[in-house]
C-alpha cells in the first residue's frame, strides 16, 4: 500500500513534465493548426475576396468600352407622294463602339478608393485577430490534452491502490483484524474510484476529439507544454498599454472608423457635378426605312457635364446617415478600447493566480502524499482505520487533480495573455512555418486591369 502511493503521488508530475521519446510539441501543433484550420482560412478567403474592393474603386479612373452589335429583318412599304408605293425587305445591321471617360465626379473615386484600402487595413487586422484566436484555441486543445491524458493515468492508479486496499481488507476481515463495515467502505471507494476513471477516459476521448477539429490530425504522444513567459509584458501597466495601442480588435475598429468618416464624402460627391467624356463610332448598313441611304459611318466626341439640382432628398438622407455612422464607429472604438484594456488587466490577473496556484497545488500534493505515507504506517500499527486511509487517498487524488488542473491553466492563462496584449502570432512565436503575408495577393490584384483567373488560378 505505501509502494503505491508514492506512485500515485508522483505520476501527475511525471505525465506532465517527463519528455516523451518522440511525439508531437506544442509549437509543432500550432504551426500545423495555422496552416490547416479551416476557420482561419475562410477568413484568408474573405480577406482576398475584401482585396478586390480596390481594383473595383480604380475601375472608376478608366475608360469604359462598349460594343454593340444589331442585326434583324424589316419589312418597310413607302407611299410616295405621287401615289406610287415603294416596298422592299431591308436587312439592317449596326456595330459600333463607345468610350466613356469619367473626368470629374466629386472626387467620389478618390473616396472610394481610400474607403476600399482602409476597408483592405481592416480586414488584415481582423484576420490577424482570428489568427490569435485560433492559435489560442490550439493551445487550449493540446493542453487539455494532455491534462486528461494526466488526470486517467491518476485515476487509474487511484483505482489499482483502492483494489490492493481492498484485498488487505478483506484479508484482514478474515483474520478478524477488521469489520465488514471496512470491506463495505473499501468497495464503495473502488466504485466511486471506477466511475472517476470513466469520467476521465471520457473528457479524454471528447478532448482527443476536439483536438483534431482545431488542430487537423489526432494527437499522439503529445510533449510537455511550455508557458511564453519570456515574450509576456513585465507589468500590468505594459500590458494594458499594449493591449490598447497594438491589439488587432482596436486596429481593426479604427480602420473602421476611419472607412465610415471616408463614406461621409462618397455619399457628398452625389451632389456634386459630373464631367465624363464620351467618342463613339458606329457603321450601320440597311438601316433607313426611306430607302434613302443605304449605308451610315459615324463617328462623335462629346463632353457632358451634369450638376444634380433636386433627386427627392437622397444624397442628402445618405449623407446624413453616413455620419450617424461614423458617430457609431466611434463609439464602437472606444467599446473595443476598453475592452481590450480589461481583457488585458483580467488576462494579466489570471497569469499571475496561475502561477500562485501552481506552486500552492504542488504544496498541497507533497503534503497529501506524506500524509498518506503517515496514515498508512498508523493503519499498519491498528491507530487508523480503514476510513482513514481511503481519505488520505482521496485528499491525494483530489489535490493531484487540482494540480493537473492548475498546470494546464498556467500555460493556458500565459498565452491568452500574449493574446490579449496582441502578439500571438506566428512571428513572436518563432514558429515554423511560413507566415500568410495578406499583403501578397493585395498587390497582386490591386492594378489588374483585366483576368477572371484568381492568382491561385482559381
Amino acid at each position: 500500500m505505501l509502494r503505491t502511493g508514492i506512485c500515485l503521488g508522483v505520476v501527475t508530475c511525471a505525465a506532465l513534465a517527463a519528455p516523451a521519446a518522440y511525439g508531437e510539441n506544442l509549437p509543432e501543433a500550432l504551426a500545423k493548426a495555422y496552416q490547416t484550420n479551416p476557420q482561419l482560412n475562410a477568413e484568408r478567403a474573405r480577406q482576398r475576396a475584401t482585396d478586390e474592393n480596390v481594383p473595383q474603386a480604380l475601375a472608376g479612373y478608366r475608360p469604359q468600352i462598349v460594343a454593340s452589335l444589331s442585326a434583324g429583318l424589316q419589312a418597310v412599304r413607302n407611299l410616295l407622294p405621287d401615289n406610287t408605293i415603294q416596298s422592299a425587305t431591308l436587312k439592317p445591321w449596326t456595330i459600333g463602339v463607345t468610350v466613356t471617360q469619367t473626368l470629374f465626379n466629386g472626387f467620389k473615386t478618390a473616396n472610394s478608393v481610400r474607403v476600399a484600402e482602409l476597408q483592405v487595413q481592416s480586414g488584415r487586422e481582423a484576420l490577424r485577430n482570428v489568427g490569435q484566436g485560433v492559435l489560442l484555441d490550439a493551445v487550449t486543445v493540446y493542453t487539455n490534452v494532455l491534462a486528461n491524458q494526466s488526470l486517467v493515468e491518476a485515476q487509474r492508479a487511484n483505482v489499482a491502490f483502492l483494489q490492493e486496499t481492498l484485498g488487505i481488507t478483506q484479508k484482514r476481515l478474515n483474520a478478524g483484524d477488521v469489520t465488514p463495515t471496512d470491506t463495505a467502505q473499501a468497495e464503495a471507494r473502488l466504485s466511486r474510484g471506477r466511475a472517476d476513471l470513466n469520467a476521465a477516459e471520457v473528457n479524454l476521448a471528447v478532448s482527443q476529439a476536439t483536438y483534431t477539429q482545431v488542430i487537423g490530425n489526432a494527437p499522439s504522444q503529445l510533449r510537455p507544454a511550455e508557458t511564453v513567459d519570456r515574450l509576456l509584458p513585465r507589468s500590468r501597466d505594459d500590458a494594458t498599454g499594449m493591449a490598447f495601442r497594438g491589439h488587432p480588435a482596436v486596429m481593426a475598429a479604427s480602420f473602421d472608423f476611419d472607412v465610415a468618416t471616408t463614406s461621409i464624402r462618397v455619399a457628398e460627391s452625389s451632389l456634386m457635378p459630373t464631367i465624363t467624356l464620351q467618342g463613339s463610332a458606329s457603321r450601320s448598313k440597311q438601316s433607313d426605312p426611306t430607302l434613302g441611304t443605304f449605308g451610315t459611318d459615324q463617328a462623335s466626341v462629346t463632353t457632358q457635364l451634369t450638376q444634380p439640382i433636386y433627386d427627392g432628398g437622397m444624397a442628402a438622407s445618405q449623407t446624413r446617415q453616413s455620419k450617424e455612422i461614423a458617430t457609431q464607429s466611434r463609439q464602437v472604438l472606444d467599446q473595443v478600447r476598453n475592452q481590450a484594456r480589461t481583457a488585458a488587466v483580467g488576462a494579466w490577473v489570471a497569469n499571475e493566480g496561475a502561477k500562485i496556484a501552481v506552486t500552492a497545488s504542488e504544496a498541497e500534493v507533497r503534503a497529501a502524499t506524506v500524509a498518506l505515507q503517515g496514515v498508512q504506517r498508523e493503519a499498519a500499527g491498528g491507530q487508523r482505520t480503514t476510513v482513514d486511509v481511503l481519505n488520505a487517498q482521496q485528499d491525494l487524488i483530489l489535490a493531484k487533480a487540482r494540480l493537473i488542473g492548475a498546470q494546464r491553466d498556467r500555460v493556458i492563462a500565459s498565452y491568452t495573455l500574449l493574446s490579449a496584449i496582441g502578439r500571438l502570432d506566428v512571428k513572436n512565436l518563432g514558429l515554423n512555418t511560413p507566415d500568410y503575408l495578406p499583403e501578397t495577393h493585395y498587390h497582386q490584384v490591386r492594378d489588374a486591369w483585366h483576368g477572371l483567373r484568381t492568382p491561385s488560378g482559381q
